[in-house]
């Protein structure tokens, strides 16, 4: 049941940075289509109706920031993180896993402090009321809450596989390389 859970709570977040990254499109290609008709009707007519979308610099940012955070523990889990497996593939099978526990423990230690002070920034900004300074005064405990919320199922997905890890069982990333050995990274 919680196997069932987690692999949900990872591949739901691989759906929402694949939306994300969708919105940064949509985004972008209003903002071109509005530019496409304020020079048209600039040429034709001579005055523009002033089309943007408001923001869109930013929203895009923000969108990519979440798009980012939210994609690195599905990435994670299916092994397409960069990894030096170079020296890994030349320990014997207890040197591999103390090198596998030493970098999952690290990681999951580095991310979850920064996960603790990503939320803290989410707070501060919620109380102070923090706000961007583009056109849209968007709250910036929005975009700060989904960076740390994606920070929080990385270190889940890091603490998931050094459990994996430390009870025999191959970490996700490692099982994936197995089922496709042509994708190695070295």
């Amino acid at each position: 049941v919680i196997r069932r859970f987690l692999n949900l709570v990872y591949k739901t977040s691989g759906v929402v940075a694949a939306g994300f990254l969708a919105a940064i499109c949509i985004t972008v290609v209003l903002q071109v289509a509005a530019n496409i008709i304020n020079k048209t009707m600039d040429l034709f007519f001579g005055a523009s109706p002033g089309l943007i979308v408001p923001s869109y610099a930013e929203f895009t940012g923000f969108f990519l920031v979440a798009a980012s955070f939210f994609a690195l523990a599905y990435t994670l889990r299916g092994g397409e993180h960069i990894r030096v497996s170079l020296l890994i593939n030349r320990l014997g099978p207890f040197s591999r896993r103390c090198v596998e526990v030493w970098c999952l423990a690290l990681g999951a230690i580095l991310t979850g402090y920064f996960s603790f002070y990503a939320f803290n920034l989410v707070y501060e900004s919620y109380v102070f009321g923090d706000l961007a300074v583009g056109m849209v005064p968007l709250p910036l405990w929005i975009p700060q809450f989904l960076m740390a919320l994606g920070s929080v199922v990385l270190f889940t997905e890091l603490v998931d596989d050094l459990v994996q890890v430390l009870s025999g069982r191959a970490p996700s990333y490692q099982q994936h390389e197995n089922r496709n050995p042509s994708q190695k990274t070295e």
